[in-house]
């Protein structure tokens, strides 16, 4: 065995080896680039305008833990929108106690009644 044919031939697969690492990095953020595209196109971008009506989702609500328990709370009003994406709000008829929060925790408040109809089902013997 010659020792200089067997440290070439290890260097020569090292370099394989790093190849190999390579391609597969370069494959993997071509995976995570194809991956983020496919989810971003099913985003759906929210415009927030002052004087609007929002619900706040809160993701603190850990006291009362159910299925039926709604996490969106109350209507606010936004006071100004920040173009990095915080949406500054307050309760209406309370303008002083305002607060910031992340414009992805808001939703608009489509509002209105909701119309509830009666329905009476009627048996009958045969």
């Amino acid at each position: 065995m010659d020792a200089t044919l067997a440290g070439e031939k290890r260097l020569l697969k090292l370099n394989e080896l790093e190849e190999w690492r390579e391609r597969a990095y370069d494959n993997a953020v071509l995976y995570k680039a194809r991956t983020k595209r496919y989810h971003d196109k099913a985003l759906v971008q929210k415009e927030f305008h002052p004087g609007q009506l929002v619900l706040l989702f809160n993701s603190r609500l850990r006291l009362f833990p159910g299925k039926l328990k709604s996490r969106w709370s109350g209507q606010f009003l936004i006071k100004e929108v920040f173009s990095h994406g915080a949406v500054e709000i307050y309760k209406p008829g309370d303008e002083a106690n305002t607060f910031k929060v992340n414009g992805q925790r808001l939703k608009v408040y489509k509002g209105g009644d909701v119309e509830r109809h009666k329905v009476a089902l009627l048996f009958r013997d045969p």
